[in-house]
């Protein structure tokens, strides 16, 4: 039957943009007025009469004249992949198309008039994401193909002088996409078929000039691989990521690298339910808001359905409405003349709208996974399985499906036909065998169980390069760096440590120096209910924790145990010698201590100049930290003696010949500082005199002492300095404070870390991490409940302080460039660590 003229003009008005260049290959270029005449005449071949065409989709010339003179001729076409004849033959016995077309041009016509009812407005039928060659397909309408196309070519800005690089196959919707979207305004494809990873790719971007290409997260995982964070691209004009959640520290890497080298990187949300595109996040917000998906595209727009079984404050489940959204799916032949069935799209997954206006994805409806751009149905691949007589119970998440068989089942067997029915690499398959599946009470799978099944084992280098780089905000993280070379310092310490210890099982104590290539899980014997309930936690966390606790619930008198505040002061510097002292060279250990200075002294002087302008009991003077330097009591004499002690360490480290004596004896050289400490705080000389605060200082090189303490000589050592030069400094009957303190240092001493539960390692890291900023924010909020409630006050004192903890971290982070935060982890030879570092 005949029809009216399709409204696609990136197929029908081609020739509207004459000679411009229309398609780069490796073998030469074509215009859009030759492109015009290809696709007329294959127009004219297939005729009138609607058929439905089969085409195997590649990156060819031929395939896209194909394509698009079938849309210009209003044809609907269906779209499967070249590479997988496997699929290309399901879908040919499953729907018996008219015609089939093949990548090189060739046209099996298998009758001139179609077997099926065909509705006008069918255009275009794409299987849905990772079920590729299942019988159940999306159609969509000539509509949805012209508006997604318009839609995308406008918010990412293209034009007629772009020129886009097909890392994509056409039959994936995304892939489609970037080709509709640039014919649409005019624009190049540079056509190829070629991997990332090859460098002939690459040769033929630059030579077009090219200006943009497409990524699913394994396209960065082969970039990282490939070196393109180096790759001279001068008309590199943006990079788009769909197909798959980006990790948002990969997110902000890669759009710092673009706003580095002057690209964008626009991070992108769609289905093919809704033809390609849903939502895209503007490139100015990649780097701030990369855990979200952004604003709707231009004609489309989000609603929250509320989830009755996911509770949760402005959760729901995302559903879209627009012009791009599918006419419905099809599942036989007799699908295909039905017209609209559905009018909004439910994405499945969960969904909230941020206050500045974001959408950000935090779950998912259903069991679906989506891994290298492809959506897998767990059940689906539970069902193929057990047609090859296998009883498995699949689940996995967004970095792999894994598989739980039973039966004694052979491991690559089941692994090859996974892969092989998904569409995904081996890799991507994790298959272990088991007696029974791990089981809920009701007696049904617990496929979250089963998602974790081997996890710990997985781990890889590149999963803690991005852990690293997330928590210490770096985009130079490789394998050959550590927690030091990378600038952690104690602020940052307390959290990467619980996070290391939750990926790989336990750490060894030296963790912060070895380089990541090193650290590797732990085998943990013990069964599930027992590893899941018990943990460790290093005894510097659990001090720093505890000691805060003590300092602020003694200050509202709730209990009244002091020498929190001098236990803190031992902490810090055996922090000193772990984290500062172990780096490569001078300028470096330098660098870290200015860094560690203003990570303290910055937030400080800010909330003491806000407590000065909103109450009367301190003045702007207060905040410059000087009341304890020249004699007068201080209710920050904790934080000031804190940032004259840095001064100091970074005077000492601008000294090259006594940064090679500490090189050369680190703990001998602890000990003199410890000496000169220990005669402060007794001044031996009567000539002193110094304020109680300044005293304290001998403290800190107690800890130093300790962390720098090897053997059981040196440790019994400290244990005997601390047990003399402790008691009697705070005056007699003190003896509950001295204990205290000397127990502090015995455990900082001889126990490296304590037995403790996982909820217990979350809130002693909590506090441990946001220590200072309790310190600072508890005068302040104490007072204002006291008097009602003591417990309630020191509650909340906790609570404020790890509010402004978060506040002040985040805005540090944005306020300090990248590239500052320290040297290159590569380093020359000269600057590697002396004998006897730690």
């Amino acid at each position: 039957m005949s029809h009216p003229h399709p409204d696609v003009p990136f197929a029908t008005d081609l020739a509207d943009h004459a000679d411009r260049t229309a398609l780069v290959t490796s073998g030469g270029a074509l215009s859009y007025r030759e492109l015009a005449a290809r696709v007329a005449a294959t127009a004219r071949r297939l005729g009138t009469r609607r058929r439905l065409i089969l085409l195997a989709g590649a990156n060819t010339v031929d395939t896209v004249v194909l394509y698009l003179a079938a849309l210009a001729a209003g044809h609907p076409v269906l779209l499967a992949p070249h590479d997988r004849p496997d699929a290309v033959r399901s879908l040919i016995d499953a729907y018996d198309p008219d015609v089939v077309g093949f990548p090189d041009g060739v046209l099996d016509e298998r009758r001139d008039v179609s077997a099926h009812a065909l509705h006008p407005d069918l255009a275009l039928l794409l299987s849905t994401s990772g079920t590729t060659g299942s019988p159940k397909l999306v159609r969509l309408s000539h509509e949805n193909l012209r508006a997604n196309a318009a839609s995308i070519a406008g918010y990412l800005g293209i034009h007629a002088d772009d020129r886009a690089a097909t890392t994509l196959p056409m039959h994936y919707c995304y892939g489609l996409s970037v080709i509709n979207s640039h014919l649409l305004r005019g624009a190049a494809l540079i056509l190829t078929d070629l991997s990332v990873t090859d460098a002939r790719f690459w040769e033929l971007f630059r030579e077009a000039r090219g200006t943009t290409f497409a990524g699913v997260p394994y396209t960065f995982d082969l970039l990282d691989r490939v070196g393109f964070a180096d790759m001279r691209l001068p008309h590199l004009r943006y990079v788009t990521q769909a197909g798959g959640r980006l990790a948002p520290d990969r997110v902000r890497r890669y759009a710092e690298l673009g706003r580095r080298r002057g690209w964008d990187l626009v991070v992108m949300y769609g289905q093919t339910e809704a033809t390609a595109r849903m939502a895209y996040l503007p490139p100015e917000l990649a780097a701030s808001r990369p855990g979200t998906i952004g604003v709707p595209i231009p004609g489309g727009s989000f609603r929250l359905e509320p989830v009755p079984d996911r509770p949760g404050a402005g959760v729901g489940e995302l559903v879209y409405s627009g012009p791009n959204v599918m006419l419905g799916y099809a599942e036989s032949p007799s699908d295909l003349a039905l017209g609209r069935t559905v009018g909004e799209l439910r994405t499945g997954d969960l969904a909230r709208l941020t206050p500045d206006g974001l959408y950000e994805v935090v779950g998912r409806r259903g069991r679906f996974v989506k891994l290298y751009g492809l959506r897998i149905d767990p059940r689906a691949v539970e069902e193929s399985l057990a047609r090859n007589g296998l009883t498995a119970y699949c689940a996995g998440d967004d970095e792999a499906l894994v598989v739980a068989v039973t039966g004694g089942a052979d491991a690559g067997r089941v692994r090859r036909l996974v892969a092989d029915g998904c569409g995904l690499p081996g890799r991507a398959v994790r298959v272990h065998a088991v007696a029974e599946p791990p089981r809920l009470p009701s007696g049904k799978p617990d496929y979250r169980a089963i998602a974790c099944l081997g996890r710990p084992e997985a781990v890889s280098g590149t999963d803690l390069v991005r852990l690293y780089a997330e928590m210490l905000d770096r985009s130079d993280v490789t394998e050959e760096c550590s927690f030091v070379s990378l600038g952690g310092d104690s602020l940052s310490y307390v959290e990467m440590s619980l996070r290391l210890e939750e990926t790989l099982g336990s750490l060894p104590a030296d963790w912060h120096t070895r380089p990541i290539r090193d650290l590797r899980p732990v085998r943990d014997l013990r069964g599930p209910a027992e590893r899941s309930r018990w943990r460790t936690l290093e005894t510097g966390i659990a001090l720093r924790a505890a000691a805060i606790v003590l300092i602020v619930g003694s200050h509202i008198s709730l209990f009244t145990i002091r020498g929190g505040a001098h236990v803190l002061l031992a902490v810090a510097g055996f922090n000193f010698a772990r984290f500062h002292l172990t780096a490569a060279g001078r300028r470096e250990r330098r660098h870290h201590v200015l860094t560690a200075l203003a990570r303290i002294a910055v937030p400080s002087v800010a909330w003491i100049a806000a407590a000065g302008l909103l109450t009367a009991d301190y003045h702007l003077g207060d905040a410059l930290l000087l009341d304890s330097a020249l004699g007068r009591n201080s209710n920050y004499w904790f934080v000031e003696v804190i940032v004259y002690i840095l001064l100091a360490m970074a005077v000492w480290l601008s000294v090259p010949g006594l940064d090679r004596a500490e090189r050369r004896a680190p703990y001998g050289f602890a000990l003199g500082i410890l000496a000169l400490g220990v005669a402060a705080r007794f001044d031996f000389l009567g000539l002193l005199d110094l304020p109680s605060a300044l005293a304290a200082f001998w403290m800190f090189p107690l800890g130093w002492a300790a962390a720098k303490a090897t053997n059981p000589g040196q440790r019994l050592l400290v244990t005997a300095i601390a047990l003399a030069t402790v008691p009697g400094y705070f005056g007699p009957g003190e003896l509950t404070r001295e204990i205290l303190i000397i127990g502090g240092v015995a455990l900082l001493v001889w126990v490296p870390a304590l037995p403790s539960t996982a909820w217990l390692n979350r809130l002693a890291g909590l506090l441990a991490g946001a220590s200072l900023y309790i310190y600072l924010a508890h005068w302040q909020i104490y007072p204002l409940l006291a008097d009602r409630s003591q417990p309630l006050a020191l509650l909340a004192s906790l609570a404020g302080g790890a509010a402004y903890a978060a506040v002040a971290t985040r805005a540090l982070r944005y306020a300090t460039p990248r590239q500052s935060l320290g040297p290159s982890p590569a380093r020359p030879a000269e600057l590697t660590p002396a004998p006897g570092t730690r």
